[in-house]
Formats: structure tokens, C-alpha cells, sequence
């Protein structure tokens, strides 16, 4: 669980293009985007995944997600929307196994996701 890309970004053993950071949240561009914002909120502090949180996470979680918010509203395009995904074990699509929130944005998104 320490070992995954994302706990050696956070420990800065594996370059990354941060574009956020506070105590306990780490923001990068994916290397795979899906949109022409694709941005990664992860918690400094591991959680395998959403189905491992527990309630004492529940702080963690949603700085999470307000940072992923302020960020757009930073970054000028949360007026015209973006999409904010976690992706949970393997049927959920979810390949590296510490939590993330995918921060999608720059372009018309569609439903369903697929």
C-alpha cells in the first residue's frame, strides 16, 4: 500500500506536475488524460480505496473534494462545469490503489460515462 505510484509522488520519489498541495492534499495532472483538464486530488495520508474509509476519514475525504472545487473556481472554469469521479476496485475501474478524485474539465462531458 505505501509502495503505489501515488504514496512515491507524495514522497516526492516519482516526478509529478503538482498543481496543488496543502497539508493533506496532493493535486497532479494525469499522464493519461480524458479531458483537456484531467487533474488527480489524493490524500497525502493512504486509503486503498472509497470502500476502505472509514468515519474517521470523513475529514480527509472532503478536503478531497473542496480542493478539487477550489481549484476550478481558481482555475476559471467551474462556472461552465466539470466532473469529479472516484473510481472503486477493479469493476470500478480503479487501477492504483490509494484514493483519488479525478478532476475532469475543458470540454462538454456526456452521460453515461461508459
Amino acid at each position: 500500500m505505501t509502495d503505489t505510484i501515488f504514496a512515491k509522488i507524495v514522497r516526492r520519489e516519482i516526478p509529478a506536475d503538482i498543481v496543488y498541495e496543502d497539508d493533506d492534499v496532493l493535486a497532479f495532472r494525469d499522464l493519461n488524460p480524458q479531458a483537456p483538464v484531467h487533474v488527480l486530488f489524493i490524500p497525502k495520508r493512504p486509503i486503498a480505496t472509497l470502500d476502505d474509509a472509514v468515519a474517521s476519514d470523513v475529514e480527509l475525504l472532503g478536503k478531497l473534494f473542496l480542493a478539487a472545487a477550489t481549484y476550478a473556481r481558481e482555475q476559471g472554469f467551474a462556472k461552465d462545469g466539470y466532473r469529479t469521479v472516484v473510481n472503486t476496485n477493479g469493476h470500478g475501474g480503479q487501477t492504483v490503489f490509494h484514493i483519488h478524485v479525478h478532476l475532469l474539465a475543458g470540454r462538454q462531458m456526456h452521460w453515461p460515462p461508459g
